[in-house]
């Protein structure tokens, strides 16, 4: 019988010897042999994402925006109107009101209809940031709108039609108390978006829990009063200045701090993508607002303006990169999967737990 092995022939050509393999595998940078095991590429089931990322779009990155110029323009009227700068209180009432009012349409774009954002006002749950968020939306549009009615009736010169004692009411009673409530809920409105986007599992935004709010706060400083630099005189704005430049300050040092405290792989997700650009975009905008008003708006309307616009248009672009960034670092699993493994290990260095799961920041 033929042994069917015995028609096998090695394959043509020439054979390499045991040496020239070895060589064959050697880089060309210094002789070093390439590792054999291939980096680490972190993937999921089916390529689908280990977070799902929320169904959040460009209005939401309004309404981020928006709240904190309502929130900051409500505290910079309540100044206003305790130091007697009549101006300044009527534009920061209205910009209040304003910014509440589009922000509010802003978010009823996202959420589709009307009926869903009055649905939120059927519980009062201290535990859910979006339904306290709600909450102090609702009190602050109802109290700035109070204050802007007021200084709208102003504008036409009292020629709305309603009865004597009922304008005495308003202007004398109502508003002022109204002014004084929206500026207490201005600083809630402002921050409580910073919270709501830390409470979910978005692996950068949660990440971002400590020093967020501080941002928000800080961003909704410098665009505040950098409106009220757009649509104040330089006499009457003194406060605005003061409040976009501790705004601005802040705002740059609470940024490199959320930076530099965070997870190394977030700090990467931070700086990739289009919300790196929008980031670093904002720090420039907001440094050239800052040099304006602290060394122009005094004295020049037209550096005022600038220095103004500057400013909102950093504070727009943190908003924005901070959303973008948050969305784009759910698409890849190892913004996820890095960070808690160091969790993991760091706690388990402290004796915290034995096992291998981790999902606790």
């Amino acid at each position: 019988m033929t042994n069917p092995f015995d028609s096998y022939r090695p394959p043509s050509g020439p054979q390499l010897s045991r040496a020239e393999r070895r060589a064959a595998r050697r880089s060309g940078d210094g002789g070093r042999e390439e590792k054999m095991v291939p980096k680490v590429e972190f993937e999921s089931y089916y390529g689908t994402p280990v977070v799902k990322a929320p169904p959040w779009e460009s209005p939401i990155g309004i309404y981020l925006f928006l709240g904190g110029v309502a929130g900051g323009s409500a505290l910079l009227a309540a100044g206003a109107q305790l130091s007697g700068r009549k101006v300044l209180r009527r534009n920061s009432r209205l910009a209040a009101f304003g910014a509440a009012g589009a922000g509010s349409l802003a978010l009823i774009a996202d959420l589709g209809r009307p009926e869903r954002l009055l649905n939120m006002f059927r519980v009062f749950k201290l535990s859910s940031p979006m339904n306290m968020g709600s909450w102090i939306l609702g009190g602050f549009g109802a109290t700035s709108a109070l204050a802007a009615v007021a200084e709208l009736d102003t504008i036409s010169g009292e020629k709305l039609r309603v009865p004597r004692w009922l304008r005495k009411l308003v202007h004398q009673r109502l508003a002022p108390g109204a002014g004084l409530a929206s500026a207490a809920l201005g600083a809630p409105l402002a921050v409580y978006t910073s919270v709501l986007l830390a409470d979910t599992s978005n692996p950068v935004w949660n990440e971002l829990k400590n020093t967020l709010p501080f941002v928000f706060v800080s961003s909704a400083s410098l665009a505040s009063g950098g409106l009220a630099l757009v649509i104040t005189p330089p006499e009457e704005a003194q406060p605005a200045r003061i409040l976009a430049c501790l705004g601005a300050l802040s705002d740059l040092y609470a940024t490199k701090q959320m930076e530099h405290q965070v997870d190394p792989t977030i700090r990467e997700a931070l700086g990739e993508g289009k919300g790196g650009i929008l980031l670093n975009l904002s720090e420039k905008f907001v440094a050239a607002g800052l040099l304006g008003a602290l060394f122009g708006a005094g004295k020049h309307r037209k550096i005022a303006m600038a220095s103004g616009i500057s400013l909102m248009l950093g504070s727009a672009l943190t908003r924005f990169g901070i959303l973008e960034t948050g969305l784009h670092s759910v698409h890849n699993p190892k913004y996820v999967i890095e960070p808690q493994k160091r969790r993991l290990a760091r706690r388990q260095a402290e004796g915290a737990i034995h096992d291998g799961i981790s999902t606790a920041g």
